[in-house]
């Protein structure tokens, strides 16, 4: 016959099972919970900012040509309507000034990377990654006050017109802004390739530079390519530093030293004063909508890029 201590054995085993088995179901339902009020949120935001931002062509009667093509700035203060939305000035000026800083950027951010990954000695690697983990975590209204007091004040010097407020200072901002992100995504994708290919190209015979021209860049295009994208992602939805830099001129720029104005400066310094349920406000919730189709678009090419990727795997 058992003991009593084998049977006062087995019941705390069961009991020890069945409490972890409710702590699991705890676990599980409390995820889940977080879960699907996350994504449930998402959904709400995404359902508000199309209702809003619809607005301007379901209740005021525009059409979507006029909102993209037109230059005509002129919304009505009012529930009334009938005035200009044209905000192709905005679009043209956030896609000059991200896509520039994207090109700025862009082999800074390879070069960096490799230099952090490939080139200094593993002893110093971790203070190169702080520095750029620093310069990621800087608020951005310290960058567009740096821009805003050397940059604006060097290129009025340089160039000799009456400010320095231009697109070039808005790209630089944020191309400086953007540079730790790419930096860091790209550090990341040459990490992900295996140590076995590296010592390969060196049993091949292949140099240090070989290496990386012919193995890491290649391999970690598709890593590199989608730093890039949220590098550009990330200089579409920035407000506040090119606000400070670009000028928030209504025109378009004669060249990259004139000044102009963009989505996003745009709605953060003229939202506030719009009335509430007036064409104005409806003109910049569709530019809000507007920005966050860029975003999608973005995460969509994102998620593409990285199913190119499993499948390669």
């Amino acid at each position: 016959m058992a003991s009593y201590q084998d049977v006062n054995a087995k019941v705390v085993s069961v009991e020890k099972k069945q409490y972890s088995r409710l702590t699991d179901k705890i676990i599980r339902g409390t995820i889940t919970c977080l879960g699907i009020a996350v994504v449930g949120l998402m959904i709400l935001i995404s359902v508000f900012l199309v209702y809003r931002g619809s607005q301007l062509f379901t209740q005021y009667g525009h059409s979507l040509r006029e909102f993209l093509f037109s230059s005509e700035w002129a919304p009505n203060d009012s529930a009334q309507g009938g005035g200009k939305v044209g905000a192709a000035v905005y679009f043209f000026g956030s896609l000059l000034t991200c896509g520039i800083a994207l090109l700025i950027a862009a082999p800074f951010s390879v070069t960096v990377s490799i230099f952090i990954s490939e080139l200094i000695p593993k002893k110093t690697k971790p203070f190169f990654e702080m520095l750029v983990e620093i310069l990621a975590g800087v608020p951005s209204i310290i960058y567009g006050w740096m821009g805003l007091t050397i940059l604006v004040p060097w290129l009025k010097e340089m160039s000799g017109r009456p400010h320095g407020f231009s697109v070039l200072a808005g790209s630089l901002v944020l191309a400086l802004m953007i540079l730790p992100t790419m930096v860091t995504l790209c550090k990341d994708s040459y990490r992900s390739i295996p140590t076995e290919q590296r010592l390969a190209a060196y049993g091949l015979g292949a140099t240090k530079f070989q290496m990386i021209k012919d193995i890491i860049i290649p391999t970690a295009k598709g890593g590199i390519f989608t730093a890039f994208v949220l590098g550009l992602s990330r200089a579409f939805g920035e407000a506040l530093a090119v606000a400070m830099v670009i000028g928030k001129t209504r025109g378009f720029p004669k060249d990259l030293l004139s000044p102009t104005n963009n989505l996003t400066a745009s709605i953060a310094s003229d939202m506030g004063g719009a009335m509430e349920g007036g064409e104005y406000n409806a003109a910049l919730w569709a530019m809000a909508l507007s920005l966050f189709i860029i975003s999608l678009i973005f995460v969509f090419i994102i998620g593409k890029l990285g199913n190119k990727g499993v499948k390669k795997a």
